[in-house]
């Protein structure tokens, strides 16, 4: 029974190599459970339970310099989808101190379409377009989600001090490693992203002074792809 888990979980960490071989190891061994008369229905209950749960294993690191959520943030992630166009990414940030008593700690929680990849150059490709949103906070008594008591009544309209709604849109490569020098690492990003929050677009709506340049931002960043 543990050697069965064991050989399933392996077959789900198998993304790192072709995923056409991914997907005939994984068939294999299905076909060799399903085969097997000796499990009982507990058993398999157990295999899918342990199935679902290695799918939360993350997939990717990422390293990311601006962007609306501190100077520079750090986190985990997860590709999906028939040819992995969906990306998931929880990310902690650092804003410097400057002239706060402290410096404070984000969190974002990042997600990210990629329509389509183009062949660059041998085991390099390129996506010419990147886009999706993301949700940042600030750790901090001074940020609230709704407005405090001591200001008058829609003083500050809808929007909160602790929450941001940040869109974007990019570009990026993928080096993909040649499997003869695989060791931890299946790919490498280099990504550079265009981006503005709703704070920003209100402020672009409603006062005629503010241009189009004030209120976006640019932010470069690096992904390592290990499963």
């Amino acid at each position: 029974m543990k050697l069965l888990i064991i050989s399933f979980l392996l077959a789900c960490s198998l993304q790192g190599y072709a995923q056409s071989r991914y997907q005939e190891v994984f068939r294999q061994i299905k076909d060799s459970i399903n085969r097997d008369t000796t499990l009982s229905a507990y058993d398999h209950m157990v295999i899918k339970r342990y199935l679902r749960w290695s799918q939360l294993i993350p997939s990717q690191s990422i390293l990311q310099v601006a962007g609306n959520m501190g100077s520079f943030s750090l986190g985990l992630g997860w590709d999906y989808g028939k040819r992995e166009q969906w990306e998931t990414h929880l990310l902690l940030g650092l804003i410097p101190k400057h002239d706060a008593k402290s410096a404070k700690m984000t969190m974002t929680l990042k997600q990210t379409f990629r329509p389509w990849q183009i062949k660059a150059y041998k085991d390099v490709y390129f996506d010419p377009l990147t886009a999706g949103i993301y949700l940042n906070t600030v750790f901090g008594k001074q940020f609230w989600g709704r407005q405090p008591d001591r200001y008058p009544q829609s003083y500050y309209h809808f929007l909160s001090t602790k929450i941001r709604i940040n869109v974007f849109v990019g570009q990026q490569f993928m080096w993909k490693i040649p499997q003869y020098r695989r060791r931890s690492r299946n790919s490498i990003f280099l990504f550079y992203e265009v981006s503005t929050c709703d704070l920003y677009l209100r402020s672009y709506v409603t006062e005629k002074y503010v241009r189009l340049t004030d209120i976006i931002g640019l932010s470069i960043g690096a992904k390592v792809k290990f499963l």
